[in-house]
């Protein structure tokens, strides 16, 4: 089955090139101008990738985002003309799996595209669960359940979660997670790293799962310490 993409996009020449350039590439596409039809669109099926625009009119980009990670898990790319570090940081916080600035080229537009789907496909053919401690992961819905309770992770915080605890008692540098879990390169004005760290230690709390804990190693990166072990 080819690919299913919703493209969200109210500039009506770059949303009508963007969805020839993907039919082109053999991927089914759903093609909206502003959040509204992209809230409806997800309401009613189910998409491999999302690609979002920030700034749509009526709901924008970010609200539309929200909406979506209250009930589905499919993986979004943001796309916006806005460079600021607090537009980028608002649209990991609320959920986002990776961050496009406009312009871009269609050449950095497949690739990230594609890594996402490789991912979502990697997850997908993982083994169901793992058991650890207390804290269940679950490669397949791509979250930890504590005491009953789902995290609610995203992938890309359920990726660095799991990359972590793959690596016990090593401090994993940002160059390195930047790679196997965002795959991009890291650069030191990008912050997408540290929200994604700070999101984990906000929902493990929340779950009860406190003793869990991401530290930061100054100079080296992050260590996942598990302190009922320790």
């Amino acid at each position: 089955m080819p690919p299913n993409l919703l493209l969200v996009e109210d500039d009506s020449r770059l949303r009508h090139d963007l969805d020839a350039h993907f039919r082109q590439r053999g991927f089914a596409v759903t093609a909206c101008a502003n959040g509204a039809q992209g809230l409806a669109a997800v309401q009613a099926g189910r998409f491999d990738l999302v690609l979002l625009d920030i700034m749509l009119p009526g709901l924008d980009g970010l609200s539309l985002l929200e909406a979506l990670r209250r009930d589905q898990d499919m993986p979004v790319m943001l796309m916006s003309a806005l460079g600021a570090e607090q537009d980028r940081i608002s649209g990991f916080t609320r959920g986002a799996d990776d961050y496009l600035p406009k312009p871009f080229s269609l050449a950095e537009l497949d690739a990230r595209a594609d890594a996402l789907l490789r991912r979502m496909a990697m997850v997908q053919r993982a083994p169901a669960a793992r058991q650890d401690s207390a804290m269940q992961f679950d490669d397949a819905a791509q979250d930890v359940v504590h005491q009953g309770q789902n995290a609610g992770l995203t992938g890309s915080e359920y990726r660095l979660l799991a990359t972590l605890h793959e690596h016990p008692g090593e401090a994993l540098s940002k160059v390195f997670l930047y790679q196997q879990v965002l795959h991009r390169i890291y650069t030191r004005l990008d912050r997408g790293l540290d929200v994604h760290v700070c999101n984990l230690r906000r929902k493990l709390a929340a779950i009860g799962a406190g003793h869990v804990q991401i530290q930061a190693v100054r100079g080296q990166g992050y260590l996942l310490v598990d302190t009922e072990k320790a």
